[in-house]
C-alpha cells in the first residue's frame, strides 16, 4: 500500500490524539521534533558552505513555533539563521521558543518594522524557510502576510517549506495562485493532501508516529534511514 496523504480533517485528528492520553505527547516535543526535522531537511537539500544565511519566516500559530525550533538548530548545525515574523504568537510556547533563539544570538526582524525590512532581509539570504501557515489555514491570504508572501515569491531564493507551502488550500493546493512556490517540500507526521499537486524535492519528517497510530489510521509511513529524522519521498509528477 501507498503513503496515506490526510485531509485537513484527519490531520487535525491525528494532531489531537498524539497530545491526548493516547498519544501521551506535549506539544513541546511535537514542535522539537517537527522543527528538527525541518532543519535536517533544509541541511540535505542546501549546504551551509554554498547557502549560510537562511530567512526562517515564521507564522503566528503551531507551524511558526516549528520554524522557532528549526531556527535554533540550524544555528547550531552552523547555519546563519535570521527570523521574520509578519505576526508573532502570543501564546506562552511561541514566547518561550523566541527566547530560546534569542539566548543563542539569532537575529529576529521584530514587527512592525518586519514589513519594511523584509526586502533588505531577502537580499541578504540565500535560502527561505517558510513556516507562515500550516495545514488549517484557509484562503484568501490576508493582511500582513499577503505581502510577505509576494516578497517571498519574487525573491527568486530556493525556498523549503514546512508540512504545506504557505498560501495553499491543504486539500486542493495552489488553486488560487497566491501560495509560495517551493524548491522543497517537508511534510509531517503524514502528507496532507495539497501535496500532491508539489512536484520538487519531497521529504517526510514524522519519526515519531506510534506504531499503533499508524495502524489504526492506515498512514502505511515508509522506514526512516538510519538516524535520520527524514525520509525522501518519490516526486510526483505533473498534474
Amino acid at each position: 500500500m501507498s503513503i496515506r496523504y490526510l485531509t485537513a480533517q484527519l490531520a487535525q485528528q491525528i494532531d489531537e490524539e498524539l497530545m491526548n492520553a493516547v498519544g501521551a505527547f506535549s506539544l513541546d516535543q511535537l514542535m522539537e521534533l517537527a522543527g528538527l526535522a525541518c532543519a535536517q531537511t533544509l541541511a540535505t537539500v542546501y549546504s551551509k558552505e554554498k547557502y549560510p544565511k537562511v530567512l526562517v519566516c515564521c507564522g503566528p500559530g503551531n507551524q511558526g513555533g516549528d520554524g522557532l525550533v528549526a531556527a535554533r538548530h540550524l544555528g547550531m548545525f552552523g547555519y546563519e539563521p535570521t527570523i521574520y515574523m509578519p505576526k508573532p504568537g502570543s501564546k506562552d510556547i511561541y514566547q518561550r521558543l523566541q527566547k530560546q533563539c534569542i539566548n543563542m544570538d539569532i537575529p529576529i526582524i521584530p514587527p512592525p518594522a518586519s514589513a519594511e525590512e523584509l526586502p533588505q532581509a531577502l537580499q541578504s539570504s540565500n535560502v527561505i524557510l517558510d513556516a507562515i501557515f500550516g495545514f488549517s489555514f484557509k484562503p484568501p491570504v490576508r493582511a500582513p502576510f499577503d505581502d510577505a508572501l509576494e516578497l517571498i515569491s519574487a525573491s527568486g531564493l530556493p525556498i523549503v517549506s514546512v508540512d504545506i507551502p504557505s498560501g495553499w488550500d491543504v486539500e486542493r493546493g495552489n488553486e488560487q495562485g497566491v501560495g509560495l512556490n517551493p524548491d522543497v517540500l517537508v511534510s509531517l507526521t503524514a502528507p496532507k493532501e495539497g501535496a500532491r499537486y508539489f512536484t520538487g524535492r519531497h521529504f517526510l519528517g514524522g519519526r515519531f508516529v506510534p506504531k499503533a497510530m499508524q495502524r489504526k489510521f492506515e498512514l502505511c509511513l515508509p522506514d526512516y534511514p538510519g538516524f535520520d529524522q527524514i525520509v525522501e519521498l518519490p516526486r510526483n509528477s505533473k498534474m
